[in-house]
C-alpha cells in the first residue's frame, strides 16, 4: 500500500515539510504503509499541452508514473495569491483523468494569513471533487508562525493536527475498500455513514 506525498510547489521548503510530518506519522502508525515524497521543486516537469505521456521529457513521466502507482496521496502546498501555484495546477493537467478515482486524498497548505485555508475549501477540494476522489474530512492549515527560522514545527496544536490527519488517512484507506467477499473498489457502507456524519 502506497502513500505519495506530494510537494505541489518549487518555491519554498514549508510545504514539503509539512507534508513529511505527516508521513512521518503515517509511518509510525502503520510500519506496512509505504511512504514516499514526491517534490516537485526536484523535477524539470514541462507544461501539460495535451501530448501522449510518453512524449514527454523524462522528469515529468517520472511525475505521472509516481502518482498514477500511487494508492493515496497526501497534497501539500503553499497559498500564492489567493489560490493553489502553477506546478501543482500543471500535475493535475497531466494526469489521464482517471488517475485519481475512487482513491483517497488529504490536504496540507501553508499560508501567510490565518485567513487562506479556505483556499483547501473553495479550489483543493472541488478539484478533488471533480476527479472523484474522496478527501479526508479534515485537513492541515499551518500558518508561517507556526514555523521557526530553521523552519521548524513548533505549534503544538498543528502536531495535533498533522496526527489527526495521519489517522483519517490510514482510517480510510484501510477501511474505505472492502477486498474479501466483495468487489475491490466498492466503498464500504459503514465508511459511507461514518463519512457523512463526519461533514454534517
Amino acid at each position: 500500500m502506497k502513500l505519495l506525498g506530494i510537494s505541489g510547489t518549487i518555491v519554498g521548503a514549508k510545504p514539503a515539510i509539512l507534508v513529511n510530518e505527516v508521513l512521518n506519522k503515517v509511518r509510525e502508525k502503520d510500519l506496512k504503509i509505504d511512504t514516499e515524497l514526491l517534490d516537485l521543486k526536484n523535477y524539470n516537469m514541462e507544461f501539460s499541452d495535451g501530448r501522449e505521456v510518453q512524449q514527454y521529457n523524462d522528469d515529468t513521466q517520472k511525475i505521472i508514473r509516481k502518482v498514477m502507482d500511487a494508492d493515496f496521496y497526501l497534497i501539500g502546498t503553499p497559498v500564492f495569491n489567493g489560490s493553489i501555484p502553477a506546478p501543482l495546477k500543471n500535475l493535475f493537467d497531466l494526469l489521464p483523468p482517471a488517475t485519481l478515482r475512487h482513491k483517497i486524498m488529504g490536504f496540507v497548505a501553508v499560508g501567510g494569513t490565518y485567513q487562506h485555508y479556505l483556499m483547501i475549501e473553495n479550489q483543493l477540494k472541488p478539484i478533488a471533487g471533480y476527479l472523484r476522489a474522496y478527501t479526508t474530512p479534515s485537513y492541515v492549515y499551518a500558518h508561517n508562525s507556526h514555523f521557526n527560522e530553521k523552519n521548524e514545527i513548533t505549534d503544538d496544536d498543528l502536531q495535533t493536527r498533522i496526527n489527526n490527519l495521519a489517522e483519517e488517512l490510514i482510517l480510510m484507506q484501510q477501511n474505505l475498500f472492502k477486498k474479501g467477499g466483495r468487489k475491490q473498489g466498492l466503498v464500504n457502507e459503514k465508511m459511507k455513514r461514518l463519512l457523512v456524519e463526519t461533514c454534517i
